[in-house]
């Protein structure tokens, strides 16, 4: 499997983050989040490799985590809710992220990216 690169152009932080990966000369594929938003079959498989709780998929700072009020709905959501809901919106992801063989990356951490060299 190759590194994919799941990515919103306009995002500053997907920018940083691509120019990281190409200045570090690693080989990915991009995938543009909100044309190609992740399933219900991807996240359910990208969320153990990460290591971490659904909550960090979302994007909290986004508009629409926001117009949707999940901050409040959320606590009370199932994690098949919550895995559903992501599935229906790529701004909803936290993003960028990083989907290798064994890992997931959410977010852009100069320190954890370093494992991609």
């Amino acid at each position: 499997m190759k590194t994919v690169f799941l990515q919103y152009p306009a995002c500053s932080t997907c920018q940083k983050a691509k120019k990281w990966l190409e200045e570090n000369k690693v080989a990915y594929t991009s995938r543009l989040i909100v044309d190609e938003n992740p399933t219900v079959e991807e996240l359910k498989a990208w969320i153990p490799r990460s290591g971490l709780p659904i909550r960090k998929f979302f994007n909290t700072s986004g508009v629409v985590y926001k117009e949707l009020n999940l901050k409040d709905k959320l606590p009370t959501m199932s994690e098949e809710e919550q895995i559903a809901l992501l599935a229906t919106n790529g701004k909803l992801v936290k993003r960028p992220l990083i989907v290798a063989e064994d890992f997931v990356l959410v977010g852009f951490k100069t320190d954890e990216w370093a494992r991609l060299k």
